[in-house]
């Protein structure tokens, strides 16, 4: 594994760029790039921006976002020697987190991102573009806005994974004294106010003026902010600052800079909710005037059967490139999706093994009981689904939906939710792609099972939610049809207003923004299907019934795109998801009853308050003794 370059990120007062983005930014002929040069003309001005949006972290790829592998979502084979570029987020999800050399620091350099460096990056610009000589007004006012929102961004990332964090507004000039540049961690309300007005700031002006509303040549301007991405990013900030990690919590009560500033505020605010369902619904009228709208799969490019269809609805929401919902997507190096759909893929074609397929993104069994029945429904309120028998075996028929038919599996793959057969592989299902259909078989000897130390899933189930359908293999090559990782897409933000349409007292207008995500996914409404189905068929009535329905629906919907591992710890149920065992089935077996037992693989402990943040590298405490250190570390 190779770690991210160390750097006291904050505590850097030289104003220079990052050395780690040499591709965007020209250097002169001593190597060292000078301000002067950097903003001397509009082509190297953009090269600078470009800068500032190299340091966003890389989410798209499995070993960069704690998402994928650094809670509950997957698991894998332990230990690990190959298959990796870091061990990070895996050591994260068995404990290991560390003061000394934390894993995925971002503070001070993961993966050569220094987020503080990538603010002050951002600062350098706004500080001298007006120094561009040929730049037209309407691009300045453009760059002026991603930069502003960049620089936003980053303090949100910080935030989500540190809690209360130093505002950089401004860089520390050369001259600051030592006193200057040990700076003080701002209290959280601080810091969500400071990011959300810098988010106004980068999204103001009408349609015409700033960020654009929408990107209109993919090509050659993919990944850059517009008005959409940085008004839902601003719901995603407020609903999280409304949540209960932040709002009203008093685990963190003790947690005071040394001058004795409080910098959790224990009392709850309702109208936090408010503001997050106003800024929830900003975004979702901006993204109808940008033409945004749940994507559904267009029969017409090939012919499929109605379940099929409704199959792709999910899958292709996450892997079509730039279709209808996808309000701001990752492009980083060109495929920034290639490894994590490796990693997610198993050998799918008797015919051609390939080791680049290496299936160990293995969703446990409790991820796989937290999917609906075919009635919308989860599975232990479902009245007419036999919960109690749900690892017995049975035997498919033609009529079972997503499992092939004369195949043995556990009662727990039959009769499920569409999404449940569109996000999950297991032994026995079916595997949709382009160019055919596919049969999983994962028993001990069987083409898609564990044949070495490596290259299989630890738990028997497999991420098909995350393969492009458009990836074909052989034996001696692999073609992978890389997406931009989708950061926000409509359904998400939908499940963010539904959440604060609820939690502020509009219980009744949360249902039409779950019920167009479920009809999307071939299920009824939320009404309809508790009535009909649910032991408790009121449920739906209740702000806390529908709490606990909008949860597991956004669990659902969002299942693999790296949401949970967040909003387990936002709602404050981390301790209780995220201690909870590790189970899959015995792999290493070759018949039906024996392959399909529980196993345990892991006890997993999530220590609370300590783990709902990162703790701040240690020795960044020493040389700053007024950044104090997160409770717990």
């Amino acid at each position: 594994m190779k770690k991210g370059i160390q750097v006291l990120g904050l505590l850097c007062v030289i104003a220079t760029a990052a050395t780690s983005c040499k591709k965007y930014l020209d250097l002169v002929p001593d190597n060292v790039p000078t301000l002067d040069h950097a903003f001397s003309n509009r082509l190297e001005a953009e090269k600078y921006l470009y800068t500032c949006y190299s340091f966003i972290p890389y989410d798209g790829h499995p070993d960069r976002n704690p998402g994928f592998s650094g809670g509950d979502e997957a698991w894998t084979y332990w230990p690990m020697l190959q298959d990796y570029f870091f061990l990070d987020p895996y050591q994260i999800a068995r404990g290991a987190q560390n003061r000394a050399n934390p894993y995925m620091n971002y503070w001070d350099g993961y993966d050569g991102k220094s987020l503080w460096q990538g603010i002050r990056v951002c600062n350098i610009f706004l500080e001298n573009v007006d120094r561009v000589p040929d730049l037209q007004p309407y691009e300045k006012e453009r760059w002026v806005a991603e930069a502003k929102f960049l620089k936003a961004y980053f303090h949100w990332y910080l935030f989500r994974m540190y809690g209360p964090i130093p505002i950089m507004d401004k860089n520390l000039p050369i001259s600051a004294s030592p006193e200057e540049v040990k700076v003080y961690r701002q209290p959280v309300d601080s810091v969500v106010n400071y990011i959300s007005n810098l988010i106004d700031e980068a999204a103001a002006g009408n349609d015409q003026a700033g960020l654009p509303l929408r990107i209109n040549s993919v090509t050659k301007e993919s990944g850059r902010i517009t008005k959409v991405a940085a008004l839902g990013i601003k719901a995603r900030l407020l609903v999280t600052a409304a949540s209960p990690l932040f709002n009203g919590n008093n685990d963190f009560a003790g947690l005071k800079n040394n001058n004795g500033q409080v910098l959790f505020n224990a009392q709850y605010d309702p109208q936090k909710w408010v503001r997050a369902r106003e800024a929830c619904k900003a975004a979702i009228d901006k993204a109808d005037a940008a033409g945004l709208k749940l994507y559904h799969f267009n029969p017409a490019i090939i012919n499929v059967d109605h379940a099929t269809q409704i199959e792709m609805n999910i899958r292709n929401a996450v892997c079509e490139k730039w279709n209808s919902e996808l309000i701001w997507g990752l492009t980083h190096e060109g495929a920034p999706t290639w490894w994590l759909q490796t990693y997610a893929c198993p050998q799918f074609d008797p015919n051609n093994f390939n080791i680049d397929l290496k299936a160990k993104l293995a969703p446990p069994l409790k991820i796989a009981e937290m999917f609906y029945t075919k009635n919308g429904v989860p599975i232990s309120e479902d009245k007419t689904w036999d919960y109690d028998n749900r690892f017995e075996l049975r035997t498919a028929t033609a009529k079972d939906t997503g499992i092939q038919e004369g195949y043995k599996t556990v009662g727990l793959h039959f009769e499920r939710e569409p999404r449940f057969y569109a996000d999950l592989g297991f032994d026995g299902s079916k595997w949709f792609m382009r160019n055919g259909k596919y049969e999983i078989q994962s028993k001990s000897g069987q083409y898609s099972g564990k044949k070495q130390s490596r290259i299989y899933s630890v738990t028997g189930y497999y991420t098909k939610k995350l393969v492009n359908w458009n990836l074909v293999v052989s034996q001696i090559s692999l073609t992978v049809e890389s997406y931009p990782w989708p950061v926000m897409r409509l359904s998400d933000l939908y499940l963010l207003y539904a959440e604060a349409l609820n939690e502020s007292g509009n219980t009744t207008a949360a249902l039409p923004y779950l019920n167009q995500i479920r009809e999307r996914a071939g299920l009824k409404s939320v009404e309809t299907s508790w009535s009909a189905y649910s032991n408790n068929p009121t449920k739906y009535l209740s702000a806390d019934g529908l709490r606990e329905i909008i949860r597991q629906e956004r669990s659902v919907e969002m299942a693999f795109e790296g949401s949970r591992f967040w909003d387990l710890r936002r709602w404050k149920t981390a301790p209780q998801e995220l201690s909870k065992p590790i189970f899959g089935w015995d792999i290493l077996q070759s018949t039906y009853e024996d392959y399909n037992r529980k196993v345990l693989l892991y006890n997993p402990q999530f220590i609370a308050p300590r783990d709902y943040f990162w703790p701040i590298q240690e020795n960044n405490i020493q040389v700053n003794p007024n950044l104090v250190q997160n409770t717990g570390w």
